[in-house]
């Protein structure tokens, strides 16, 4: 069976930075013979509700910046990837919310240091986790209209 690991907002749990959730039941209908591992490594590192964040990029690499207090929250999410990709080491796919600073595969906006934009094409930082590791990368939204 495939394993598939996806932005738990999507399969409804409410863990986006408003305590929401990005359910989307075609989604999961389309996916209801793979065996889904939900992941949300802002929830885990910060709680939610929680302030948002955007990718900047700071010397050419992208850094989650808290918009509340301009702090940088990169590697506590970079950390939960690393450590979800080496408990997950059979991830056929991985289907990330689009947009996202942490699970955006091609749709993450990154700012300058100024907060004007550079780039509406990002990969947020789980999925760069993914992609390093070999895993296959999707954006939700594309899955949707790919399939």
């Amino acid at each position: 069976m495939k394993k598939v690991a996806i932005s738990a907002c999507l399969l409804g749990q409410n863990c986006r930075y408003d305590c929401d959730n990005n359910l989307s039941v075609e989604l999961v209908e389309m996916l209801q013979d793979k065996y889904l591992v939900p992941f949300c490594p802002e929830d885990w590192a910060f709680g939610s509700p929680r302030a948002t964040m955007d990718l900047v990029d700071i010397n050419h690499q992208s850094r989650a910046i808290s918009n509340e207090n301009g702090k940088d929250l990169s590697n506590p999410i970079r950390d939960y990837a690393k450590a979800f990709f080496s408990q997950y080491r059979d991830i056929d796919l991985y289907i990330g919310k689009d947009r996202s600073p942490s699970c955006g595969v091609c749709t993450a906006k990154i700012y300058d240091r100024d907060k004007n934009l550079i780039s509406s094409e990002g990969i947020g930082l789980m999925a760069k986790e993914a992609k390093k590791r070999g895993v296959e990368v999707i954006d939700a939204q594309e899955f949707l209209s790919s399939s």
